[in-house]
């Protein structure tokens, strides 16, 4: 059964907005109060925050589907929905995410560090919001926005200061549990480790973490092995330590040619040729090695590697090499970049930026793209004559209908709003002044015709008795 998941597909969809609500208040004697309907609440997101106690992507692989809740929409009575619950995923320090082409979206590094990988929808608008002096009681509402829909990839690469490498059954694991608390499983066959171990040490004043990276053979960085699989979590550690057997019963194997396999590898796969390295001879106890690793000493230290001598089992030479490893560790810490304070960065608008475009396509159909112009469509009801009359008023005050006659288009030439994919078309008609068609008088309601003035009512009562007195004037009886 697999427990350790380093790399997944995850499928997330954020929260859809909720939709507004179109209501007019009415109670006794008061048939239309005004608009009253309230706004739909917003979609949750979903969000990517590094938690220590996470250290692997497993829960992902077995459920790579994940969405928040949606908004609920607004009703009458100026009530607005309820916002949508963000969806929190915890995912392990060092979590990298990448879209599908492999570029990088972010390298979530430190506890508590977060990425929304998929932000809600905007909930839509109610029609009490939309009231203005001339539109007094709209009779729609904007629709709620979709959340946003991605297929990401995760990508676990282990954040240790020291990775102990080299070929399997070298003795990584024993080295780890005794510079370390750590408890790798120990066994006398090749690739007992399947998964990087972490350790913590201690040395003097400076506590740093070593990882156990699984045993890498030539081909590694082809695929070969499990060494493609686990190189990543070489990238981020600070010092490399070439762990080279001293005691292998493979007569094609020697520590020199070891290592020469191990850097070729590690060349191959790109990124490491800054990191200071350390040698350490295994398995001194045994009476072949210790004569081995004094053959091979003075050929690595002519290479300018600093070699330390050691034995896991008998604890020899640990203390020499767990205070080097400090001291490199230290000053690998000290020639970081020190993390600036957060900076604001404003860019404000360009004078000529309009919000939007106006591309003319080899078909001669005319696409409108833009923030804006995309996000009043999708809130739009076309279901309701209104709505539509209001998009249109707005795209006419945005200077979309300028930037179309300016492009060269003519009456029933289409028109496209929205990426090609999903887009709304229509054709033009430039005569049509923005939806006044539809809505009657420009900015005025019909549904407000006939109702008056208490004021109003009572001089038009009076007008009504002069009209009838005049009437009856000089009326004689039979």
């Amino acid at each position: 059964m697999t427990t350790f998941v380093d790399r997944v597909e995850l499928h997330v969809a954020a929260g859809n907005g909720g939709h507004g609500c179109a209501s007019v208040h009415r109670e006794k004697f008061k048939p239309l109060g005004g608009p009253d309907g309230g706004n739909g609440g917003r979609g949750g997101d979903v969000i990517l925050t590094v938690d220590q106690s996470v250290t692997t992507l497993l829960d992902y692989h077995h459920s790579p589907h994940r969405k928040a809740t949606n908004g609920k929409p607004g009703e009458g009575g100026f009530r607005s929905g309820k916002e949508g619950q963000d969806l929190v995923l915890p995912v392990p320090d060092g979590t990298v995410v990448l879209d599908k082409a492999g570029n990088v979206l972010a390298d979530l590094v430190g506890h508590g560090t977060s990425y929304v990988a998929a932000q809600g929808g905007r909930g839509g608008l109610g029609n009490a919001a939309l009231a203005s002096a001339r539109r007094k009681a709209p009779g729609f509402a904007l629709l709620g926005e979709p959340g946003d829909l991605h297929d990401i990839v995760l990508e676990l690469k282990t954040v240790a200061d020291v990775a102990l490498v080299g070929y399997p059954s070298a003795g990584k694991s024993s080295l780890i549990s005794v510079l370390s608390a750590a408890k790798p499983k120990i066994a006398d066959y090749p690739f007992t480790t399947l998964v990087p171990n972490l350790g913590v040490v201690t040395a003097g004043a400076t506590v740093y973490t070593v990882a156990d990276v699984p045993g890498l053979i030539p081909g590694a960085s082809q695929g070969k092995g499990l060494g493609l699989e686990f190189l990543r979590h070489v990238e981020r550690c600070s010092v490399l330590v070439h762990v080279l057997d001293t005691a292998t019963l493979e007569s094609d194997r020697d520590p020199v040619s070891d290592l020469d396999v191990i850097e070729e590898e590690l060349r191959q796969y790109g990124g490491l040729d800054g990191r200071p390295r350390i040698v350490v001879l295994n398995k001194i106890d045994v009476p072949d090695g210790k004569d081995l690793a004094e053959m091979v000493r003075p050929d690595l230290q002519a290479r300018g590697y600093r070699v330390f001598e050691v034995s896991a089992v008998a604890h020899l030479g640990l203390k020499e090499l767990s205070f080097a490893l400090a001291d490199l560790v230290a000053k690998a810490r000290a020639a970081r970049p020190k993390e600036e304070a957060t900076r604001i960065v404003i860019r404000p608008k360009a004078v000529d930026d309009a919000g939007f475009t106006v591309t003319r396509e080899d078909d001669g159909l005319f696409r409108v793209r833009g923030e804006k112009p995309e996000r009043w469509v999708r809130q739009t009801d076309f279901n309701n004559d209104e709505a539509v009359g209001y998009l249109a008023d707005r795209l006419n005050r945005l200077g979309v209908e300028d930037q179309l006659m300016k492009a060269g288009a003519r009456a029933g030439d289409g028109v496209a709003i929205g990426p090609e994919e999903n887009a709304v078309v229509f054709d033009w008609e430039p005569t049509v002044t923005a939806g006044a068609e539809m809505l009657g008088r420009r900015g005025e309601d019909h549904r407000f015709e006939g109702v008056r003035p208490a004021a109003q009512r009572r001089r038009d009562r009076q007008a009504e008795r002069d009209e009838t007195l005049q009437e009856f004037d000089g009326f004689e009886p039979f």
